[in-house]
């Protein structure tokens, strides 16, 4: 597999420290408040890590994915609500614009979300239409010079902050000859009459998160709105979601190796018996079994992630490192959590909060049975 180079064990570096000292310290009252801290993603906006893979024409570091990769999995090891408001930034929220939008939207919008000044939401799931996104219903009709939006959208992150200017959103703007959904996307700035946010969810984790539903009752936006071609919207949102997995495989990797890393260090200074926790060999071998988990998944998203920047198909190697990455983090949260006893189950300790989040990774931005689909697909297998 291809290595880091020195800039980036540089960059791995300076985030762990960061993730150390400033997030892993506001982390849990963060998580109590439900509520982002801001004065982190102040910091984090000053390190540049909202524009890692940005170009530096449009205000960004100019670096590639693989940064944004690692950046997310140091912070991941210590706080998966920062974490995924990192990746969902970018990842969902700057790539669709630097991927498909046209060089004044760049221009507009590129600077201000790579500072980290702004944040953006990505809508595409809604009721009934979530990893089957041909049965979107929200639609988008074009009248004069302008698009009129209506419908609703799901579990859309960084939609509803202080700092959210705009989402993209899908929607429905016709039918081809056979009769199939034409999908568009549209770039709907935060503030649009007729776009409301809904009221945030109360989540089972990501709780510093913020996660809305969104609705669309005639919301009206400029024509030049249009994000990419029209028709390509289902094309264009595919791409974005592949590489969102791989980002998304990063944050899980960060999971299983800050689970690692607490147990193995609660395991070494608890006594029982008069000898250390680790020196009993079940849990030794739980330890050594956790940290193959991290070993592979790490193997499996870098894997995945030079695969992309160097231009080469990359979307079953996408869905494998989600799926390992994913299980890696939710299988060594439990295995954590049973290491530290009751300890594990109290909020206050980063394993129990680590229980709570890592599930959604098993979910979000593609399910693994979705997953599994896909690189079925990649095998010739059709079902």
């Amino acid at each position: 597999m291809r290595g880091f180079t020195e800039e980036q064990l540089e960059l791995q570096q300076l985030v762990r420290e960061f993730a150390d000292e400033v997030v892993a310290p506001a982390s849990y009252e963060a998580d109590r408040a439900h509520a982002l801290p801001w004065p982190v993603i102040d910091r984090m906006g000053e390190m540049g890590l909202f524009g890692l893979p940005v170009p530096e024409e449009y205000g960004g570091q100019g670096g590639d994915y693989v940064d944004l990769c690692i950046a997310i999995e140091q912070i991941a090891r210590v706080d998966q609500s920062v974490a995924i408001t990192l990746e969902a930034a970018v990842g969902l929220g700057a790539m669709p614009i630097l991927r498909s939008g046209t060089e004044e939207q760049k221009r507009h919008w590129l600077p201000r979300l790579a500072s980290g000044r702004a944040l953006a939401g990505f809508g595409l799931t809604e009721a009934e239409a979530g990893t089957d996104a041909g049965a979107t219903r929200t639609t988008a009709v074009l009248e004069g010079d302008e698009w009129v939006i209506s419908g609703s959208k799901q579990f859309i992150t960084n939609s509803g902050t202080p700092r959210t200017e705009l989402v993209t959103v899908t929607a429905v703007t016709g039918r081809d000859e056979a009769g199939r959904p034409e999908l568009s996307a549209f770039l709907v700035p935060s503030g649009t009459p007729g776009f409301t946010v809904e009221p945030a969810y109360d989540k089972v984790g990501w709780n510093a998160s913020d996660t809305h539903p969104l609705t669309f009752q005639k919301a009206r936006v400029p024509a030049e709105n249009l994000l990419g071609e029209r028709g390509r919207g289902y094309a264009n949102f595919l791409q974005t979601l592949t590489e969102g997995r791989v980002a998304i495989a990063a944050l899980g990797v960060g999971v299983a190796q800050g689970c690692l890393d607490e147990a193995l260090r609660y395991a070494g200074e608890r006594t029982v018996f008069g000898r250390p926790v680790s020196s009993n060999q079940h849990i030794a071998f739980t330890l050594a079994r956790m940290r193959s988990r991290v070993h592979l998944a790490r193997l499996a998203t870098y894997d995945a992630g030079f695969a992309m920047v160097a231009g080469e198909p990359f979307t079953a190697q996408a869905s494998i490192a989600k799926i390992a990455a994913s299980e890696a983090a939710m299988d060594n949260a439990r295995d954590a959590t049973q290491i530290f006893g009751g300890y594990g189950f109290m909020n206050e300790y980063l394993v129990g909060r680590h229980y709570r989040d890592s599930k959604i990774l098993e979910i979000g931005e593609g399910t693994t049975e979705v997953q599994l689909m896909l690189i079925a697909r990649e095998l010739g297998i059709r079902s």
